[in-house]
């Protein structure tokens, strides 16, 4: 396989003892058979790994077959850029809560959403997962695409991990955000860390109803309902609508306070194991389609075990870097991550609504480099390893090179007819 990493200029060449060393770990399945090659263009307690143990946060975690997160992701475990005063992703997630708090109020007069952005990023499986309705086999539990502690523990692909601790806890309507792990490619709008802004809406029977004529004779639920394109089986097709209608009204006014009034706006049918019927929006921004958020009806069945079953709830998910960096013209997800005062500065504005554009900071020259090793036969060893996987050299580059790698994108591969 032949991967080629752009770095910048002073980013030296591995000696061929210590690239042979960090291969040797990262693949300890060493018999060649598949050749690829690559080319790049273009304040909390201290979280560490040692040989039977990963601490992240203060805790102590036990490492086994399936750990596979590496000190360079555990350095960014509780930097919450999202919760870094005057940070460009602290803009966008205080602007979405003034919104809800000004424009959900509850009752008493206090705002109807709550807020919880402080929550840890280690979480298990389980809640990662299983709480979701995400089936053993599904694709996103590969270790391929996950960062894990251990084959119980991990860091959250998505804050939706925390959704039914919180719907459990009796909550009815909250925001929520955080920074979530995946191993993803390298490149100018892929980072293996990134941050998550969800909500979640509740409706009882009376809430739901309640302004609709002859409300008390309508019912959220039915029985021997069936699952259609519409609807779920024990869903009422009726509260279904008036759900679906209050989750894209309430997502549209949020956009359209964020971009701008006369936003066009288009909801495209899509699949979530946690939602149905589900959704995405895309806005019409500077002439190109751009989607920016996911969202549905919630799986009755998520409830149910949540202790919530007699309510009908609408869900809805967004990534915070993708909306600073269209609002705020950042080419480059690395940014974020950046100390460098001359961007920190230019996002200390007097009001969160001010207008920022980004002004581009002076870059190296880049340099281009080809790489090409040979790879494991794909066989899965007796400890139950997956196979190489190319987020597996992506780690590699980031335990390296880090930030100064610009992209690594693969060119060729072969694999030896014998």
């Amino acid at each position: 396989m032949i991967f080629a990493p752009s770095a910048l200029p002073y980013l030296q060449p591995w000696p061929r003892p210590l690239l042979r060393h960090l291969l040797s770990e990262f693949w300890p399945n060493g018999c060649a058979a598949s050749w690829r090659r690559l080319s790049t263009k273009g304040h909390a307690p201290q979280s560490v790994i040692g040989q039977d143990w990963a601490q992240v946060l203060g805790q102590s975690y036990p490492r086994d077959d399936f750990t596979n997160v590496t000190p360079k992701i555990l350095e960014k475990v509780g930097r919450n850029l999202h919760n870094q005063s005057h940070h460009p992703l602290w803009l966008i997630k205080e602007r979405i809560k003034a919104h809800f708090y000004s424009s959900y109020i509850g009752r008493s007069g206090n705002p109807l959403f709550s807020v919880h952005d402080n929550l840890s990023p280690v979480v298990t499986t389980e809640q990662n997962f299983d709480s979701l309705l995400i089936p053993p086999g599904h694709p996103s539990r590969k270790r391929g695409d996950n960062y894990y502690l251990n084959r119980t523990t991990m860091l959250r692909a998505h804050t939706s991990a925390h959704q039914t601790d919180l719907v459990r806890s009796g909550l009815d309507a909250f925001l929520l955000a955080g920074d979530v792990y995946r191993r993803d490619e390298i490149d100018a709008s892929h980072y293996p860390v990134f941050h998550q802004m969800e909500g979640v809406r509740l409706f009882s029977n009376r809430q739901l109803f309640s302004r609709v004529q002859n409300g008390g004779e309508l019912s959220l639920f039915e029985l021997g309902g069936r699952r259609s394109p519409e609807k779920q089986e024990t869903h009422t097709l009726e509260a279904v609508k008036l759900v679906e209608f209050d989750l894209k009204r309430t997502l549209t006014q949020l956009v359209s306070y964020l971009f701008g009034a006369d936003l066009e706006i288009r909801w495209v049918d899509c699949y979530f194991p946690f939602t149905h019927p589900s959704f995405e929006m895309e806005v019409r921004f500077q002439g190109d389609w751009m989607e920016v958020l996911g969202c549905g009806v919630m799986e009755q069945e998520l409830l149910n075990s949540a202790g919530a079953g007699d309510k009908l709830g609408w869900a809805f998910g967004l990534g915070l870097e993708r909306l600073a960096m269209v609002l705020y013209s950042i080419p480059d997800i690395r940014l974020f991550w950046s100390q460098d005062e001359r961007f920190l500065k230019q996002f200390r504005v007097q009001d969160i609504h001010q207008p920022v554009c980004f002004q581009t900071l002076s870059k190296y020259p880049p340099l281009h480099n080809d790489i090409s090793f040979w790879l494991p036969n794909g066989k899965e060893s007796e400890a139950g390893r997956e196979s190489f996987t190319e987020n597996d050299f992506y780690e590699l580059v980031r335990s390296i090179g880090g930030d100064l790698v610009e992209k690594v994108s693969l060119v060729d591969n072969f694999t030896h007819p014998k």
